[in-house]
């Protein structure tokens, strides 16, 4: 019963996640400074919220909770750094649609890696509502937005293997909590981007913006999968969080007008019946379980 219970937390952390990470193509379009620039004030306001929530829960032992990361807790400081830079660089270089459509991939990425670092294996639900979820995807990329961008695609899929590796990570080590590694990789990113960006240019009227961007989207997103991919499987942290795809185009839509294309619709359509039926048929095979035992 508890781990059933884990399960729905953890999905419906997994969904929070989702909604909050697909913010970011509303905060990519309204925000117009450079990358580095959004990648300071993103970093340092992420890394201040969720240091504050970690001083919260943690009280007097906060660098216990660092220390008691070890080494993975390094590798999800780095590769959540690197996901985070390339996925900015990639929505700026690229179309939107496209690099979407490589974060589809995660739930296979996820999966493959799992497979060969954990043994862990997904059932055949799992998988089906992969593909689904990444043919949903691909009907929403328009064909004629795909020439021109090889640096974004190559950006955007360095942020795929990072991600699906850092959620495997987490996964394996779902015993120790992985949110100091969240503020580290925030800071982490904040300081790479130092060099390079124009902080101070930035006008007072525009900083809560960015402070949205930072907390709402990023902090809250990452927080979210932080701690619900430990009560769940990695590929199915993946595909849950492939929703976020389908909801970015909505909030554009909503917030400046912007239509999605008929394809949009049927593309999103299919990934959020995927997630849906996913969820529906391992709480089915969970509750078999359950009444089986008894």
């Amino acid at each position: 019963m508890r781990d059933e219970q884990n399960t729905w937390l953890g999905t419906v952390l997994i969904v929070g996640s989702a909604v909050a990470y697909s913010l970011s193509g509303y905060f990519t379009r309204l925000i117009t400074f450079d990358v580095w620039t959004i990648l300071f004030w993103r970093g340092l306001f992420v890394g201040l919220f969720i240091a504050a929530f970690l001083a919260w829960r943690h009280r007097h032992e906060g660098w216990a909770a660092i220390r008691a990361m070890g080494l993975p807790g390094l590798w999800v400081t780095m590769l959540s750094t690197v996901a985070t830079i390339c996925f900015i660089n990639a929505l700026r270089l690229a179309p939107i649609a496209d690099v979407m459509t490589i974060h589809a991939a995660i739930p296979f990425m996820t999966a493959i890696l799992a497979l060969l670092a954990t043994g862990e294996r997904e059932d055949w639900t799992t998988w089906g509502a992969s593909i689904v979820a990444l043919i949903g995807v691909v009907i929403i990329v328009d064909p004629g937005a795909s020439g021109g961008h090889r640096l974004g695609y190559v950006f955007a899929t360095v942020m795929a293997l990072a991600y699906a590796a850092m959620m495997v990570i987490i996964r394996q080590n779902r015993h120790v909590s992985m949110l100091p590694a969240a503020a580290l990789s925030a800071f982490l990113c904040a300081a790479i981007a130092l060099p390079f960006s124009r902080p101070l240019q930035v006008p007072l009227a525009d900083m809560p913006d960015l402070v949205l961007f930072g907390t709402v989207q990023f902090g809250l997103g990452l927080l979210l999968m932080t701690i619900g991919t430990r009560l769940i499987s990695a590929t199915r942290s993946a595909l849950i969080g492939s929703m976020e795809n389908p909801l970015a185009p909505l909030w554009v839509w909503l917030a400046f007008g912007e239509r999605p294309l008929p394809a949009t619709f049927i593309g999103g359509g299919l990934v959020m019946g995927a997630v849906v039926l996913d969820v529906l048929a391992k709480s089915w095979r969970q509750r078999r379980a359950v009444i089986a035992a008894q």
